[in-house]
């Protein structure tokens, strides 16, 4: 069975053929990053500084940390791996929020910095659930 479990008016169901994917939200702001520019300035306002060193990587360094984040320079090659890196050395500043598309709708739960669904993260208001 392939698909996602939709929890709706207190049931559980399987919506097949749903498509996922992850995406990076600046939490202050609720605001999904949707480009490297987005990016470098929310993590400029989180303390980091770029790097120029390397033409392959966009890369970002926090003085007070040992902290490096490499990012490949092609924001199409932006994975989850890139997201959880991020987020890790941001609690609580950033997050990873999944979204599906069933049907119509799409259908968000935050996902915690170790990967694993925040409590009450669905958001199950009338026009977003499946």
């Amino acid at each position: 069975m392939s698909g996602v479990w939709i929890f709706d008016k207190g049931v559980f169901r399987l919506v097949e053929g749903s498509d996922s994917r992850k995406v990076l939200v600046h939490v202050p702001t609720n605001e999904v990053i949707t480009s490297y520019s987005v990016l470098e300035s929310k993590l400029s306002s989180l303390g980091w500084e770029r790097y120029y060193n390397d033409p392959d990587l966009l890369q970002f360094h926090k003085r007070s940390t040992v902290h490096l984040i490499s990012l490949p320079r092609d924001f199409s090659k932006f994975k989850s791996m890139h997201m959880f890196d991020i987020v890790v050395k941001n609690r609580g500043d950033v997050a990873i929020m999944m979204t599906w598309h069933c049907v119509s709708n799409w259908v968000s739960c935050m996902i915690d910095d170790m990967g694993f669904e925040s409590e009450g993260g669905i958001d199950m208001s009338p026009n977003s659930a499946c």
